[in-house]
């Protein structure tokens, strides 16, 4: 037997690009099984009232692992130094850049993505939020194949979770982290062997969860307790809703409903006090602000808000 005919086993090569907490999770799972051979993450950039530069959620595993890491303004730009290593496989996680086709057809594995939602539903880099604000009764991971088309790959395997009445968005996070992380791990032998099924992406069945904006955290108090109950814990811990009260922001963290009624009263106008907060009329009905932030101040009980303010059931929140 001559050397050409003696198979050199390796360990593949293994790409990961990925950015915040979720992905800093998936990562601390998949290097406890498998050698990474490179981490791509965002710049770090400033943060908080001080400006204070700190790590990727990402980069803080990768250099705990002693993994190098590289961070391009633009992933174009790293495109001749990932080349470089001949990687077999690239996993993303919540990037946050479009990658050129290029950099799709480089692994010979090819490119796969851990995706927070059950494709095709909820397509986007909002997934977790618009689960819980569009009212979904479920969600859950998928692992996919990366396409030139946001999130239209085919699909490897998937996991469902039950969205509870009480989930907000950083305990659906924390849900889907580990789901994710195991998932991945579960899945990666088979698409390493060449043994995994591909799974095409029903169309007609495509929902999208486009990136939050500004005007997806105001609440509007004409619309139903649900859809602002569902609004509040969608945006609950980050960044949160908000409404104004006295040409000042007011912040709101959590809410509960109620099954009152107040025909008499205009939406947004401030119905009664409870043990917990204090109510706000809605189209149709009420609901309890409990915990809220007000502008330049702290997170508080709403109960402990209310106690500052002796006239507000005379308030109209907009």
């Amino acid at each position: 037997m001559n050397l050409d005919e003696i198979e050199i086993k390796r360990d593949p090569v293994i790409v990961f690009m990925g950015t915040p907490d979720f992905a800093a999770g998936v990562l601390e799972g998949l290097v406890k099984q498998y050698k990474i051979s490179m981490v791509i993450t965002q710049p770090d950039r400033p943060v908080g009232r001080n400006g204070e530069v700190k790590f990727t959620p990402v980069k803080e595993v990768a250099s705990k692992n002693s993994i190098l890491v590289i961070q391009p303004n633009k992933i174009s730009e790293a495109l001749q130094e990932i080349n470089e290593l001949r990687p077999d496989l690239l996993i993303t996680c919540a990037y946050g850049q479009k990658l050129p086709l290029e950099l799709l057809l480089m692994p010979r594995l090819g490119c796969i993505n851990v995706h927070a939602s059950l494709l095709p539903k909820l397509r986007g880099g909002a997934p977790i939020h618009r689960a819980i604000m569009e009212g979904y009764s479920k969600t859950g991971v998928t692992i996919m194949y990366m396409a030139e088309s946001m999130d239209t790959g085919d699909m490897i395997s998937a996991e469902e979770v039950e969205i509870t009445e009480d989930d907000t968005a950083a305990t659906l996070h924390d849900k889907l982290q580990i789901i994710g992380r195991d998932l991945l791990l579960k899945t990666l032998p088979s698409i390493l062997e060449g043994t995994n099924p591909r799974i095409k992406q029903v169309e007609s069945d495509a929902t999208y969860a486009f990136v939050i904006k500004r005007e997806d955290e105001k609440i509007n108090f004409s619309k139903t307790r649900r859809e602002i109950y569902n609004q509040i814990r969608g945006l609950n811990s980050w960044p949160g809703s908000y409404c104004i009260l006295d040409d000042k922001i007011l912040k709101v963290w959590k809410a509960r409903k109620t099954t009152n009624v107040f025909p008499e009263l205009e939406n947004g106008h401030v119905t009664d006090i409870y043990e917990d907060g204090f109510g706000v009329k809605v189209s149709n009905g009420e609901i309890v602000l409990t915990e809220v932030q007000p502008e330049g101040k702290k997170k508080m009980a709403a109960h402990d808000f209310v106690n500052g303010m002796p006239n507000i059931k005379e308030k109209v929140l907009k």
